[in-house]
């Protein structure tokens, strides 16, 4: 029997500023590298949060520090972060972190190391955290439309089987679940390389079909060209790739697009972290291939439920929002079953239909929701990569 998702709901967050969250984390928040000890410090005294430590955030400029805002920002204000505490070196980028997440609506403080230095800015920092651990824990979940929810995508360690298999399976969940209102979004954009036409042609108006071009091309010319060493110096495709029978980009990218159906088309394309704002649809983000990166930036861009579809087996996870992994592999069903939450292994023994496999995906999107853990973080996978353009000054 076929999942009825027409009037499906989920028990979520409804947050201040009306959107939907499917975890509730209270985050202790780094501004820039040297403040991980003190972030790890506070959510170390205070159980029921979470530091997310990272490498970058200071010297960066121009683009590359709009960009870092931009993530770290976006990173607190996910609809699966109840309430954040912010710690930076010095009190203007802190501040201005604070004051880009409290425009959600939700709660937020900001500490600063300098002329404090980390004992008292993590005695203060932790009573602060104590406090949200106390708010957030009586949040209340209510019945929200599953529609509601946000759900990106990007493949990992693909192989024959992905775009036979998993990616078809998520293209069909969206196809099914835009038109009635989901948000989504795909990315990816050196992945794409070979099948940039068809992409292209995936667009719902010249406008963001054009947008879509400038932006493939940009990542070519300005990354890949300059530094390449052959052809996309052996990252694209990977040794895993290779290995799991995919011999070209080409055959890869054909493999990618899988991910957004046959009837989905995507209404604009967005700069790596940047939110949506052209209302509910499907979206293409300018992104690495890296797992740990891609997911970060759609986390940071408000999507609250990543699907990853993998034929070689792909561990990866993120700090706020669950990744749901998708397999058609037998082979990685046997020896990796721990890391799956959906196996679709039957659409190549030809006894499950995409449309069966769509529908088995759009139930653990649900489950997910809902609160089911999935592998990824009964595992413990917090991986959080933060993009960085060019060296620091």
């Amino acid at each position: 029997m076929a999942f009825d998702f027409t009037e499906a709901t989920v028990k979520a967050w409804r947050r201040e500023n009306g959107r939907v969250g499917v975890r509730n984390h209270v985050v202790i928040l780094p501004v820039d590298d040297i403040s991980n000890a003190a972030c790890e410090a506070v959510a170390n005294n205070v159980k029921g949060t979470m530091a997310i430590p990272h490498a970058y955030g200071r010297l960066q400029f121009g683009e590359d520090l709009d960009l870092h805002f931009r993530t770290i920002i976006g990173t607190g204000a996910n609809p699966n972060v109840a309430a954040v505490v912010v710690i930076g070196i010095e009190p203007e980028w802190t501040k201005q972190v604070v004051e880009g997440i409290a425009r959600t609506g939700k709660p937020v403080e900001g500490f600063w190391i300098e002329q404090n230095g980390d004992f008292e800015t993590i005695r203060r920092a932790s009573w602060k955290a104590k406090e949200f651990v106390h708010w957030a824990t009586e949040l209340q979940k209510e019945d929200c439309p599953l529609t509601d929810l946000w759900v990106s995508t990007k493949c990992g360690e693909s192989d024959t089987t992905t775009g036979l298999s998993s990616c078809p399976t998520v293209g069909n969940m969206y196809d099914k679940l835009i038109p009635h209102g989901l948000y989504g979004v795909f990315g990816e954009t050196s992945e794409i390389t070979g099948a940039e036409h068809i992409c292209a042609k995936r667009a719902a108006n010249p406008e963001a079909a054009d947008k879509f071009m400038k932006t493939f091309q940009a990542y070519q010319d300005e990354v890949i060209e300059p530094f390449k060493t052959s052809d996309l110096s052996d990252s694209q495709p990977t040794k895993g790739n290779i290995l799991g029978g995919l011999t070209t980009i080409e055959e890869k990218a054909l493999g990618n697009l899988e991910k957004i159906g046959r009837t989905s088309t995507y209404i604009d394309v967005l700069e790596p972290a940047e939110a949506p704002e052209k209302g509910r649809g499907l979206y293409f983000m300018d992104t690495s291939s890296a797992a740990a990166e891609c997911v970060t930036l759609m986390a940071a861009a408000g999507y609250v439920i990543h699907t990853f579809p993998t034929g070689q087996g792909n561990v990866v996870g993120n700090p706020i929002v669950p990744v749901i992994k998708i397999s058609g592999n037998p082979r990685t069903l046997r020896t990796m079953s721990e890391h799956i939450d959906v196996d679709v292994t039957g659409v190549l023994r030809r006894d499950m239909t995409i449309d069966q496999a769509g529908d088995a995906l759009i139930e653990m999107v649900t489950r997910t929701a809902n609160g089911r853990h999935t592998a990824a973080e009964a595992l413990g996978h917090r991986e959080f990569s933060m993009t960085k353009l060019y060296r620091s000054a």
